[in-house]
């Protein structure tokens, strides 16, 4: 099960097991749509949404090796998907759609224009590599690591195992080109400068066991990672070096993180456990500020509002809970 909220206005969008996206209302607590996109057979992998791909749109990923991209109508699904990428690539990690550096956009406004490009990133069909897709043209245009010239690859990312967490993003210091950050199956994070596609800035293993997910801050300059393991990392990119370094390890006393988010602002991060807990952190300064023990199986995700005053989170126990958490102080 996967969850996420609307760029802008107040909805939530669930994914679950049994392919049914359902959009919520956050002020009514109260569903405005669903429908069943993806077979019961294959379910529901990940939700998306982003300002970049336009204020009203949907990304829905199904086990069923396709993404579909969805138009919100009034709250409503379209009835069929505007694109469907047919990816071939059966497997657990979720895509990602481009992050870039956090701007607060005034409330629920529905009047916001997409900059940059319409791209996804995604584990590919060879599960070692990552693929970058198109939504104009439902093509992929690249793969990481990129075949030279005569076919080989001068990084192979075979050795490191799957692709098990993926996350686009266009930091202020790309001069507009993309950069993906990967975890593998090895415990490995490797991140990626589309401008050399066939050798990453850097590599670091920071976890033992696979990486699960990646979560990136608001400055797109840092991030927390999950693993099977038991820690989480927070960790800062420097853009000038290329390099990734450790700025705190936190131990857990049951090993499993299944998601992670940041809120917006950069001051609170949420992990969700595999003990059924989600645990919330001062991301500045890496302290534990709380345990919800509201779920009562495996948490899936977490999520922040852009207005970073609502939390969700989701579980194997099929339920969505919705939390209000250290909500900003607003200026009177």
């Amino acid at each position: 099960m996967d969850v996420c909220f609307h760029p802008t206005r107040p909805l939530l969008f669930t994914g679950s097991a049994d392919g049914e996206l359902r959009i919520w209302d956050t002020v009514q607590h109260r569903t405005i749509s669903s429908a069943w996109v993806h077979s019961a057979a294959h379910g529901i992998i990940c939700v998306a949404a982003s300002p970049l791909i336009g204020n009203n749109k949907i990304l829905s990923q199904g086990r069923d090796g396709t993404v579909k991209y969805w138009d919100i109508e009034d709250g409503n699904l379209s009835r069929m998907p505007l694109v469907t990428i047919r990816t071939d690539s059966y497997h657990f990690c979720k895509l990602s759609l481009v992050k870039r550096p956090f701007t607060c956009p005034k409330p629920f406004e529905d009047d916001i224009h997409p900059e940059g490009p319409k791209y996804l990133a995604i584990a590919g069909q060879e599960s070692s590599e990552v693929e970058i897709w198109d939504l104009n043209t439902a093509e992929r245009f690249a793969k990481l690591p990129q075949n030279c010239s005569n076919g080989s690859s001068s990084h192979s990312t075979k050795g490191r195992g799957m692709c098990m967490a993926v996350q686009a993003f266009l930091p202020s210091e790309s001069e507009g080109f993309l950069h993906v950050l990967t975890g593998y199956e090895d415990g490995t994070m490797v991140w990626w400068d589309m401008r050399h596609t066939s050798l990453p800035l850097t590599s670091v293993k920071f976890h033992l066991e696979p990486v699960i997910t990646l979560s990136l801050d608001g400055s797109c300059k840092g991030g927390i990672s999950g693993a099977a393991d038991d820690k989480i990392v927070i960790y800062s990119l420097d853009h000038s070096l290329g390099s990734c370094v450790v700025q705190k390890e936190i131990s857990l006393e049951r090993p499993g993180i299944a998601g992670t988010s940041i809120r917006p602002d950069s001051k609170i991060a949420a992990t969700a456990g595999w003990d059924h807990r989600v645990r919330i952190y001062n991301y500045r300064k890496g302290n534990a500020l709380a345990i919800l023990k509201y779920h009562r199986a495996t948490c899936t995700a977490v999520s922040f509002s852009t207005d970073c005053r609502l939390m969700a989170s989701s579980s194997e126990d099929t339920t969505v809970a919705l939390w209000e958490l250290y909500p900003p102080c607003t200026v009177t």
